[in-house]
């Protein structure tokens, strides 16, 4: 591995040589002459997360010093995709990378091809969550992501013998170097057990969480890193854990099964992206996995918050939490609960808090897509959390009936409580009643939401409801993705497209440029022959790269389009 020294934008080369050099011999245990493309991958992680955790201290040192107002993203889904690649990108130095593990012997892509992709997503609202995470980076403000840390992920899918085949995808196998295991900031996560009616002093009601359970969210931090690489923020996802590893009471009388049982369970929790919820204990699982992201992420928020701020009165003048889905829903529920019970907030001032704190976004108009959980299960994984929903609730109703609305249907609609076929909470209305303000992902889908989904909620409050327009990073799904089109664009038109995609616009004069027209053609069809050659490769099948692609990429699965597009082309 010979040094070479020429600059990258800042970062020198002779300093990224050694410590890749170092990562393999220190972090791998392997002489430089044994490394293989693997180690080099790995080494070369290693090596880029060194920097990016130096930028993301940097990063929070200023938004501590400005005592800068933080967004926190709550979602059950991230689709990251792979994030080497992507983080040499956003640093800019994806050409002198190349350059450098060429000087060595290495192809920068074949080395990429050995991370394994965190599949920790099923589509849309993962990727829209990774892209939302990638562009307040960018934009060099102030934010972090919080979920779940599936071991895992998406199901890998194949095609054999003429059927379809699913297989676990365990993305950690390999490990992830860029990650950080943040074990000194573990919460505690009570859960089950039941409530307790008490008084206080001053004759007020005091209610008791007694005999729960105990869990540990085991916090790890994935750096994200913005263009130009200026700012370094985090998604920061937990994985559960068991308080103890057994009960040793229980493995001294010799059942060592019913010893570890505790453990297992524990960590079942994030084993797996969305259990099946064909059973009863996969839809236990499911309100499991949703009630410990929220109370492992309002209590990281309300930690941070209260290191530099004594009055938890002042949390929506410092944070701004946006619950991506109805996922999520539960933090209106457990922020209360934080706040009245724990904190002694009286009630009216905790509600002004949390409805001025959390934001709502909205993914769907499908109202069988719209979670529900039975008041059941509900009472017995989360019963405090529940007794919290009825009376957020009670007084919702109370004010709108004192508003003037008393006719029965409308009350029936707006309720909390859905009463058909068994009680349900409706966890879409929990979100809204408990949001400042409720959006869709674009000016159809907002419109969609208040005339269809929600008009009564839109009529109370016409001002909660609004649009954010959903969209996908450039970097990513253009700059990086199509390395042939962008330096085209950015010959025509500048780089400054690449954070700001309205610029797209000026290449429109240039629709009746020839020259521009056939270099547009030749970049295209040398993408496609690049396609044809992996088809080839890949499938041993031949296609011409002059036919027209019609292409699908993603998984088949029974709620997705993919299936249909099969059928269609069976048709």
């Amino acid at each position: 591995m010979p040094v070479d020294s020429c600059p990258l934008h800042g970062l020198e080369a002779a300093d990224l040589s050694c410590s890749i050099r170092e990562h393999v011999t220190h972090s791998l245990g392997k002489h430089c002459s044994e490394a293989g493309n693997r180690d080099v991958a790995t080494a070369l992680s290693l090596t880029l997360r060194d920097r990016l955790v130096d930028k993301m201290l940097q990063t929070r040192d200023r938004y501590r010093e400005a005592r800068a107002k933080r967004m926190y993203y709550l979602s059950i889904e991230y689709l990251l995709g792979r994030c080497l690649g992507n983080n040499i990108f956003n640093m800019k130095i994806q050409g002198e990378m190349a350059e450098l593990v060429s000087g060595w012997g290495y192809n920068l892509e074949e080395i990429r091809e050995f991370e394994r992709d965190p599949a920790l997503g099923n589509g849309g609202l993962g990727r829209l969550a990774a892209c939302f995470l990638d562009s307040l980076a960018t934009l060099d403000m102030p934010g972090c992501g919080y979920g779940i840390h599936y071991e895992y992920g998406l199901f890998k899918q194949s095609i054999e013998n003429d059927r379809q085949v699913e297989r676990p995808d365990y993305w950690m196998a390999e490990g992830m170097p860029l990650q950080l295991e943040r074990r000194d900031q573990s919460v505690i996560v009570p859960i089950y057990g039941r409530v307790e009616n008490h008084q206080a002093p001053d004759g007020s009601y005091l209610p008791l969480w007694v005999d729960w359970q105990d869990l540990v969210g085991v916090p790890y931090d994935i750096p994200i890193v913005g263009y130009g690489f200026k700012t370094v923020n985090y998604l920061r996802l937990f994985a559960a854990k068991s308080t103890d590893s057994f009960n040793m009471q229980i493995f001294d009388q010799g059942d060592y099964i019913k010893a570890i049982h505790q453990k297992v369970y524990s960590e079942l929790i994030s084993k797996i992206l969305y259990p099946s919820e064909s059973i009863s204990f996969g839809r236990e699982l499911r309100l499991v996995q949703e009630y410990f992201l929220v109370f492992c992420s309002i209590r990281d928020i309300t930690r941070r918050f209260l290191k530099q701020n004594r009055n938890i009165e002042e949390l929506p003048e410092h944070a701004a939490i946006q619950l991506n889905d109805t996922h999520p829903a539960l933090a209106v529920a457990e922020l209360m609960r934080l706040l009245v019970d724990e904190r002694r907030v009286p009630w009216d001032r905790a509600w002004n808090i949390t409805t001025s704190t959390l934001a709502f976004t909205n993914h769907t108009l499908m109202p069988e897509a719209l979670e529900k959980w039975s008041v059941e299960l509900m009472e017995k994984v989360v019963p405090r959390h529940l007794q919290i929903i009825y009376e957020i609730n009670r007084r919702f109703l109370d004010s709108v009936r004192l508003s003037g609305t008393v006719d029965t249907e409308t009350i029936r609609r707006l309720s909390l409580i859905e009463e058909n076929g068994g009680k349900q909470v409706r966890m879409a209305h929990l979100a809204v009643v408990g949001s400042h303000s409720v959006n869709g992902v674009s000016k159809l889908h907002s419109e969609l939401v208040k005339k269809v989904l929600f008009p009564d909620y839109a009529a109370l409050w016409p001002g909660k409801f609004n649009n954010k327009t959903n969209g996908v990073t450039p970097r990513r799904w253009l700059y990086k993705a199509n390395p042939g089109l962008a330096g085209l664009i950015t010959e025509a038109i500048g780089e400054d497209w690449i954070t700001d995609l309205d610029q797209l616009q000026r290449l429109e004069p240039l629709a009746d440029d020839a020259a521009f027209r056939e270099s547009f053609a030749a970049v295209k069809r040398e993408r496609k022959a690049h396609l044809a050659a992996f088809l080839a490769k890949t499938t041993g099948i031949v296609v011409s790269p002059d036919a027209l692609f019609d292409m699908q990429a993603k998984r088949i699965h029974e709620y997705k389009r993919q299936l249909l597009n099969a059928m269609h082309v069976i048709h």
